[in-house]
């Protein structure tokens, strides 16, 4: 499987259309493996992209094959996406720790589920 590589900047950027859902510093882990800690999340034109700190591709699918959600064992601002049969845990705002985390986290699973037109 060749590994893809995104500028940030390019994969944002208005000729590729528009991003519909996009998180920085952003936790990436594959259950007990960490990722990346300074990751990120971009839904766009109907597909999902985890990205390292430098725009390296972790996982990338189209949105009516992701499954995501949200456990109640979690903590609020963490998520559990399915990408091409692997989970993926991620945990949004990781830097800036305050009372509003769980917000990125419901509007991530709201995008997914309007850009896949299903319920998630």
């Amino acid at each position: 499987m060749a590994e893809t590589e995104f500028s940030a900047a390019e994969f944002g950027a208005a000729e590729f259309g528009v991003v519909e859902f996009r998180a920085s510093d952003v936790r990436i882990q594959r259950w007990a493996r960490s990722l990346t800690r300074a990751g990120q999340v971009i839904v766009k034109d109907g597909r999902i992209a985890l990205l390292t700190s430098d725009g390296r591709e972790i996982a990338s699918a189209p949105v009516t094959a992701v499954s995501a959600g949200k456990p109640w064992f979690l903590a609020s601002d963490s998520a559990i996406a399915r990408i091409d049969g692997v989970r993926y845990r991620l945990t949004m705002g990781q830097r800036n720790r305050r009372p509003g985390g769980a917000a990125p986290v419901r509007r991530f699973l709201e995008v997914l589920r309007r850009a896949a037109g299903r319920r998630i």
